[in-house]
């Protein structure tokens, strides 16, 4: 108790702590996975469910930037890649709790030009996943779901026929989309749920502006207005993600069945937390049949990964990425070069953003099991430097519109970097940590921002969290000149 009090206050001090080898989402972020979209880890969240305060629910989002115009196949899961949510329950860093998806594709009428259509040609409009109304369904996909522990898997579809949602191409095809969304939810055994389909991209940033050397419109270096910085429901920047789909996994489960000893814990008890993180593999051998198809051979080998967001993309060297995509979390600490002395600092330091000097050692003990994420957490159960996730099961989920986009900066126990929820900005808390905000508040804690701190279309509130997908007819996206930054005055998204 003594240890959590002094989680609250930690929080209460202002004192984020984020590792600094974040910045914001993974999309492409390695020269293996701008080759390999479909088994390119975007974003991945865990959190304690808002409504069911004894289950944890975790995102796994993948192939990122989807136009909903795309077609005529859109953008199917690739039933060559395992999928993968991985828990690690005993802070020794590897995982102990796999949970794996795996995806099957049929085209129910090959003679159709394109993978979905309806209210033409005799054919009704979809409005099912399955059954009567699903007959434009010609491209549709079926997926399983398996739990690893202990070296033992068990299938947890529960005899159930679980459909992954298609895109959403537009108001004559599937004239109510929101009910081919709400049929993708599925309830299995012991309290388990789970979704998969294409969703919209619950992610925010402005990356345009990010990936110009940080080259933020909000001021110099992007720094944020007090008032600007307070508001949660507003963007005064472009976001270079609104309009875009993402395909999403999403499972909720017991937190017993993902504790060390299948208990719930107080959020001062070491194993109240565990580590996660999602990932990619494909078969060591790639087979291109004469047919067509593509098959694959041998054992599963790891293509992509994320625990904390953005470690890939905008830390590791050029050429290390392809090596950390590939490897276990476990390993990390031959990376940890690049967490000493991050170029992100130099940057913000360039712009006249005071930032702490390297090297940064008083950030690496933040990649480990440590408070205040894990106040009950010792010396021996640190475990190895590690990009995980860590979430405290036993902090309860804060209720929803008192949730803070800053998380853990604003206060909000239950937020980023104690978990992720989608509506964490990862980008201004992350920003604000490698400025140095860890080695002195009042020196380093500048208000760093892009400017975007809102998704355009909002968040669910309940399983699975994600939004339904854009429309491809009607879709649309906000950048530099258009409208669609609501804190501006006339809503108009600023150039400079």
């Amino acid at each position: 108790m003594q240890q959590l009090k002094r989680l609250l206050a930690f929080v209460a001090a202002m004192c984020v702590l984020v590792p600094t080898n974040l910045l914001a989402s993974s999309h492409r972020e390695a020269p293996i996975s701008a080759l390999d979209h479909s088994a390119d880890v975007t974003d991945w969240y865990a959190f304690v469910s808002y409504d069911h305060p004894d289950r944890v629910t975790m995102i796994l989002n993948v192939d990122g930037f989807l136009e909903p115009s795309n077609g005529p196949n859109y953008f199917p899961f690739d039933p060559n890649v395992l999928y993968e949510m991985k828990v690690d329950n005993d802070q020794d860093g590897h995982e102990d709790i796999t949970f794996q998806f795996r995806f099957k594709t049929e085209i129910r009428q090959p003679g159709v030009f394109t993978g979905y259509v309806g209210g033409i040609a005799g054919i009704p409009p979809i409005t099912s996943l399955s059954g009567p109304g699903a007959a434009g369904l010609s491209l549709r996909q079926t997926y399983t779901v398996t739990m690893v522990k202990n070296g033992n898997s068990t299938d947890l579809t529960d005899g159930q026929t679980l459909y992954a949602v298609p895109s959403n191409v537009g108001p004559l095809t599937m004239p109510n989309y929101n009910d081919l969304f709400k049929q993708g939810a599925y309830d299995l055994d012991n309290s388990v749920r789970v979704f998969a389909g294409t969703v919209d991209d619950p992610f925010y940033i402005d990356l345009g502006a990010a990936f110009d050397s940080l080259h933020f419109r909000m001021g110099v270096g992007g720094v944020m207005t007090a008032a600007e910085d307070a508001d949660d429901t507003h963007n005064y920047a472009p976001d270079a993600v609104a309009g875009f789909n993402v395909n999403s996994i999403v499972l909720e489960v017991p937190i017993t069945m993902l504790t060390v000893d299948g208990k719930l814990h107080a959020a001062g008890d070491k194993n109240a937390v565990i580590g996660t993180y999602g990932a990619t593999a494909r078969r060591r051998i790639t087979i291109r049949r004469h047919s067509g198809a593509v098959d694959g051979e041998g054992d599963w080998r790891q293509v992509n990964r994320e625990g904390n967001s953005l470690i890939n993309e905008l830390i590791i060297g050029t050429g290390f990425k392809d090596r950390f995509s590939v490897d276990d979390p476990a390993n990390d600490k031959q990376f940890a070069n690049f967490f000493l002395d991050p170029l992100l600092a130099h940057l913000f330091a360039s712009l006249g953003i005071p930032v702490a000097t390297a090297p940064r050692t008083d950030l690496l003990p933040l990649v480990q099991y440590m408070a205040p994420i894990c106040p009950g957490c010792g010396p021996k159960d640190a475990g190895p430097i590690a990009d995980l996730l860590r979430l405290n099961t036993g902090i309860p989920p804060t209720p929803i519109g008192s949730q803070k986009r800053l998380g853990f900066l604003a206060g909000d126990l239950a937020g980023f970097p104690q978990g992720r929820r989608p509506i964490d900005d990862v980008v201004d808390i992350a920003a604000r940590a490698v400025a140095g905000i860890l080695a002195d508040k009042n020196k380093f804690g500048t208000r760093i921002g892009d400017g975007v701190n809102t998704n355009e279309v909002g968040y669910g509130t309940t399983f699975p969290y994600v939004m339904p997908a854009h429309s491809g007819r009607d879709s649309h996206h906000t950048g530099p000149g258009q409208m669609g930054c609501t804190g501006q005055p006339t809503g108009v998204c600023p150039v400079k």
